[in-house]
């Protein structure tokens, strides 16, 4: 995906005052607050071992790079832990053309909790593998597949835990956990030509023209992008903000309920081309980013990102508790 595009937006001045309204009226008195904002935490709790464990077992099939072997195992992994939580699984599957010609066997997987209802909400992340480190500071390295703990088994593994807590969350919603595939074969820098953004995606893109079911729609989406780094923080980003604001003070009001707020600082990232973009502008379905934001990494990301050291050993635990908290928390409101 196409991760290094930076803007400042006049946008991010709606979503502050937006914002500190929806932080909304608290009491003077400090521990009345706290004692306000303990009442309204979840008490169903994400386990970052577990979702660390996830990680750890989709990184041990190798690289997942689209039409691997490490590929097609891990996707088995991934619909029979799905199924074995009790989800109904719906499998996606057809052939993509990529920007350089080759065929993609591309596979959404979709895990639903309780498909049986109208309302829903999504929540999304890719598991593919990028098939070249062209980030790494070594070139030589640059045709090396990477590993993709954070930039994709990051954002699944979160997702794996909170299919196994869904039942305990119990939202008065449905909600789709779909793991989007194709996502990160985007063109690399040596190869000429492209728009800059339609080699990205592809399996988001895919789904938003052919949902999994027919005239599916949903309140609202959340993807999960790279969500394990060590010290990682998540500004508000740009598309988000453009189609899908309510839903960014949404999750950000439930992370600092959930007492995750120094992770989700209320301040300005960048426009991020990812798989958002299409379940926003093609399936209509206000959808945001979570996506790690820093200046000082090297890139807009994390110093790993699309090189051979995107690894289990540079995830944090602790960073993978702040966001699944806060998504658990944000489906525990929902009514």
């Amino acid at each position: 995906m196409i991760k290094n595009i930076l803007k400042s937006g006049a946008l991010l001045l709606l979503a502050v005052g937006m914002l500190a309204a929806c932080k909304g009226k608290t009491t003077t008195a400090e521990t009345e607050n706290a004692e306000s904002v303990a009442a309204k935490q979840c008490p169903v709790v994400f386990s970052a071992d577990s979702a660390m464990a996830y990680v750890e077992a989709q990184c041990a099939f190798g690289p997942r790079v689209p039409n691997s072997e490490a590929h097609r195992q891990c996707g088995d992994y991934l619909v029979n832990e799905f199924r074995r939580q009790g989800l109904t699984v719906i499998e996606q599957k057809d052939d993509i053309t990529a920007w350089d010609g080759k065929v993609l066997h591309n596979r959404n997987i979709i895990a639903s909790y309780k498909p049986e209802l109208t309302e829903r909400i999504l929540v999304c992340a890719h598991w593919d593998c990028r098939p070249w480190a062209d980030a790494d500071k070594d070139e030589s390295r640059h045709r090396d597949p990477v590993m993709g703990a954070n930039d994709g088994a990051s954002g699944v593994a979160v997702l794996l835990e909170l299919g196994r807590l869904l039942s305990q969350i119990d939202p008065k919603v449905g909600v789709d956990l779909i793991c989007f595939d194709s996502e990160d074969y985007g063109r690399p820098y040596w190869a000429e030509g492209g728009d800059g953004s339609s080699d990205w995606c592809l399996g988001s893109q895919y789904w938003a023209r052919r949902p999994h079911v027919e005239g599916y729609t949903a309140r609202y989406g959340i993807l999960l992008d790279m969500v394990g780094g060590e010290g990682a923080r998540f500004h508000y980003e740009g598309y988000s903000l453009q189609y899908a604001q309510p839903i960014v003070g949404k999750v950000w009001n439930a992370a600092h309920t959930a007492g995750f707020g120094e992770y989700f600082p209320m301040r300005d990232g960048g426009y991020v081309t990812d798989d958002h973009v299409p379940l926003n502008e093609i399936a209509q379905i206000p959808t945001i980013d979570i996506i790690p934001f820093s200046r000082d990494a090297g890139s807009s990301f994390s110093p790993h990102w699309h090189t051979v050291n995107d690894t289990p050993e540079n995830i944090a635990p602790a960073t993978l508790r702040a966001v699944g908290q806060t998504v658990v928390q944000v489906l525990w409101e929902e009514q």
